[in-house]
């Protein structure tokens, strides 16, 4: 395909009004153009393909329209149709990627000095700023401390991190956004309808969510999917084009992750590194994939019909908890971040892996789809021990939780064994640690919450999630009540844990107090014991 002819270059916005996705930013420059309340630096920041060095073409045509200075340029007058073009003698274009050096910024900032040749100002575009050189900036910074009237600098950039305070302070930012892949989507379909060029609604959703927020890197992928089709965008070819970013090995992943198969995932990364896939893309991907479950969950209706992969979305959104795909979430994230530190991408897409297989909710099932039972509560009470057990040498009864007898089982149940069964978290979790039960029957659990922790009760989200904890555990429906009430005669978890924790401190203490290095080092240098920095192994 010619050069001319190129989607990204023959469909860019022109004006404001063929922008998509950048509203905010549309608003706050067009106010600014028709009140003529013009600032002498404007920062772009956003990542590649949004629409920054677009937008500030469009802001010099406003600028230098030979109609006036407009938030509508006419695009027909000299100064626009030479600025389209790239022929406009006072626009000046930079990428600071290449001109990292201050003689480069000198230079440029030498001519800023002079006026304008043909048009109302003189515009500078620097294109990824954030490369130049700490003298380039200070260079720079001189002209924006006091600029000239007739000049205005617009900055882009992809990091804008990396850009001096000094130099941020003096320009009015705004953050173009990623665009999301409903909206590609829809001016993808614009563009083909224009092209007279049929397609298939699949292939574009493949094609936007590839993409990745990038509305330019979505009209290059449209225009190889174009030739790869031979002038049909069909959804089967696309897919075979796209390779790599293909869903359909991360949908295999995830099944296999429910079925708890820890070499099943060890061969999909296998194969993945036969492919040559990237794995660090993958993570990316993976994390999208996640995303997209949750909403399946949360707002089913979020899928659109003709999404690709519906169908598969579903399914995995019923067999996964959504607490379930928010950790794999976090675990997913982290693991991207962390991949430049691991040995090699292999070990640390697979360390990811069994990071999400390690904290799987107990009983993960062996096929996919399918939760084994939780054990019996006497086998949970007699496999793990409680903590109170495990508190030394202290005769009181309150270092120990008292067994309920339950009349649906038959069974004692202790609450600290159980307790340390379920998967709970945050205020769930300090819910259950602070109460004793008092009784389970026929499906109803009634415990006791200790007084000075009453905010607790109130707090529904915290004792709907215990009681589906406790429903998942014992696979039935379980209905849970909590009262406030004395909880002395009996300990509470948290009041075990608290006795382990000082009972550990006390005899780590003691241990440091006695050891021989220690009391010899006291003897002969006269040290001293801080033991308050004394900690438990």
């Amino acid at each position: 395909m010619s050069a001319t002819s190129v989607l990204a270059r023959k469909w860019r916005p022109r004006n404001f009004a063929q922008l998509a996705g950048q509203e905010h930013v549309v608003q706050a420059l067009t106010n600014a153009l028709t009140q003529n309340r013009l600032h002498h630096a404007y920062l772009f920041t956003g990542t590649r393909g949004v629409g920054k060095t677009t937008i500030a073409r469009i802001f010099a045509k406003s600028l230098n329209c030979e109609s006036g200075i407009t938030a509508e340029p006419c695009g027909t007058c000299g100064a626009c149709t030479e600025i389209d073009s790239g022929r406009f003698v006072d626009l000046i274009e930079l990428d600071a990627a290449s001109n990292t050096q201050v003689d480069n910024m000198r230079e440029l900032l030498e001519s800023a000095l002079y006026a304008p040749t043909s048009g109302r100002f003189k515009v500078y575009i620097i294109d990824e700023v954030h490369m130049l050189s700490k003298s380039a900036f200070n260079a720079m910074l001189k002209t924006l401390e006091e600029p000239p009237s007739h000049v205005k600098f617009i900055l882009a950039t992809t990091d804008p991190q990396k850009i001096p305070v000094t130099v941020l302070s003096r320009c009015l930012q705004f953050n173009l956004k990623q665009l999301p892949p409903a909206l590609i989507h829809t001016h993808l379909q614009y563009v083909l309808g224009q092209e007279n060029i049929p397609f298939e609604n699949g292939a574009l959703n493949l094609v936007a969510r590839a993409a990745q927020g990038s509305m330019r890197d979505a009209l290059s992928l449209l225009d190889q999917a174009i030739a790869y089709s031979s002038g049909k965008v069909d959804e089967a070819l696309v897919r075979t084009m796209l390779g790599a970013i293909d869903q359909g090995y991360l949908f295999d992943l995830l099944q296999t992750l429910r079925a708890g198969d820890g070499a099943g995932l060890l061969r999909i990364a296998d194969d993945m590194a036969i492919r040559s896939l990237a794995f660090e893309a993958a993570l990316q991907d993976l994390a999208t994939l996640l995303h997209r479950i949750a909403l399946a969950q949360t707002i089913p209706n979020a899928i659109p019909d003709d999404e690709p992969e519906r169908v598969r979305l579903l399914e995995l959104a019923q067999q996964f908890t959504p607490e379930e795909i928010q950790l794999n979430y976090q675990i997913v994230i982290h693991g991207r971040n962390e991949i430049d530190l691991a040995p090699d991408e292999y070990a640390g897409f697979t360390m990811t892996l069994l990071r999400m297989l390690a904290f799987a909710p107990q009983g993960a099932g062996a096929s996919a789809g399918q939760v084994a039972p939780k054990p019996a509560p006497a086998a949970a009470a007699k496999a793990a021990p409680t903590a109170a057990k495990h508190v030394a040498a202290e005769p009181a009864p309150a270092a120990h939780s008292a067994p309920v007898q339950t009349a649906a089982s038959g069974t004692d149940l202790d609450w600290n064994a159980l307790l340390s069964q379920l998967n709970l978290q945050g205020m769930a979790r300090e819910l259950a640690k602070n109460s004793v039960l008092v009784s389970f029957a026929e499906g109803r659990v009634v415990l006791s919450l200790a007084p000075q922790h009453k905010h607790l009760q109130s707090n529904k989200i915290a004792q709907d999630k215990l009681q589906a904890a406790l429903s998942e555990y014992f696979v039935k429906p379980i209905r849970l009540a909590v009262e406030l009430g004395a909880t002395k005669d009996v300990a509470t978890p948290a009041a075990v844990e608290q006795h382990e924790k000082q009972t550990r401190q006390q005899q780590a203490e003691e241990a440091i107090k006695q050891d021989a290095f220690v009391r010899e080092a006291q003897a002969h240098f006269g040290a001293q014991l801080i033991e308050g920095s004394i900690r438990p192994v």
